[in-house]
């Protein structure tokens, strides 16, 4: 399947690439006819750095980011991100002057939690919302909700990829959208025309990567 994937480089940094494969995939939430693979982003230095560059572009410098919060195995571009955004004089108003990276945990019921240690990293802080992708809302509502139960404060939200440019009323910041993948779809499984023209499913995705049918 990875001999099909197709390289789409960021206009802004040409070492931000994400691999796009074409095909008939399903995720938690939807079925989709495009799998964005961003395994090499989100473990390659140069290209994680280069993300981050990009996503750092949006944010003034009168922004205040305590904590980036990181969704879909995005740390590393996270860690970055913080460099990013400290370099270009976004201000934190934590005690330390300094950034937090922390990504919730997924108890077994399925909701995102942050452990009694962990909470003091949100509670009352600035933060930013970094995921992969965007697409249904689900993960995005999910993650805010959290942060909001915890007493965070949402200033922003960025994403890799995302397929509109806001998800539920909050805007996406992100690298690449659907100018860039054109004819990208989503659907819901029961309303799946791949499904309906008998079309096989090539793989079941989600944020750590695929599995093959």
């Amino acid at each position: 399947m990875e001999s099909r994937a197709i390289k789409i480089h960021s206009n802004v940094n040409q070492n931000a690439i994400i691999r796009v494969i074409p095909g008939h995939f399903v995720t938690t939430h939807s079925h989709i006819n495009y799998y964005v693979d961003m395994t090499i982003m989100k473990s390659r230095k140069s290209e994680a750095e280069a993300a981050a560059s990009v996503l750092a572009r949006k944010y003034s410098t009168s922004t205040y980011i305590d904590t980036i919060i990181c969704m879909d195995g995005c740390e590393v571009i996270g860690a970055y991100l913080a460099d990013e955004l400290t370099k270009s004089g976004i201000m934190s108003l934590n005690q330390h002057q300094t950034m937090y990276v922390v990504s919730p945990e997924v108890n077994a019921g399925g909701q995102l939690i942050f452990r009694d240690n962990m909470q003091m990293m949100v509670t009352g802080k600035h933060c930013l919302l970094l995921l992969a992708s965007a697409t249904t809302g689900r993960t995005v509502a999910r993650a805010l909700e959290c942060i909001q139960y915890y007493g965070g404060i949402i200033e922003g939200v960025s994403a890799i990829f995302s397929a509109s440019a806001e998800v539920g009323g909050v805007e996406i910041n992100s690298i690449f959208g659907r100018e860039d993948i054109r004819d990208y779809k989503t659907y819901a499984a029961s309303d799946c025309p791949m499904c309906r023209q008998s079309k096989k499913i090539d793989a079941i995705v989600n944020s750590y990567g695929y599995s093959r049918l």
